[in-house]
């Protein structure tokens, strides 16, 4: 049985993982705006839109952390108790 400390400790380091990814999230926007406010300002419309490199590439990494942090955790708790049922099982 998990105690009212550890589930404590569990969602403190989830709430943690949230807040990571929503900081990072709002810096890729922050910075990508930027980034689309300089190609517009330098010539926009009628050049090749270079900001989309950093968009999609560093987008590939805010999926990856959005995965990690809302998805995850719950993934691993499930494959964990699907492991544990399947080796009691097998203990009978």
């Amino acid at each position: 049985m998990v105690s009212d400390e550890e589930l404590r400790q569990i969602a403190r380091k989830s709430a943690k993982e949230k807040i990571s990814f929503y900081t990072h999230f709002v810096i890729y926007l922050a910075v990508n705006a930027l980034l689309i406010a300089i190609w517009y300002a330098t010539g926009g419309l009628g050049m090749f839109p270079w900001f989309i490199f950093p968009l999609f590439g560093w987008g590939i990494g805010i999926a990856a952390h959005y995965i990690e942090a809302f998805r995850g955790r719950a993934y691993e708790e499930r494959l964990t108790e699907r492991e544990y049922q399947r080796l009691k099982e097998s203990k009978k």
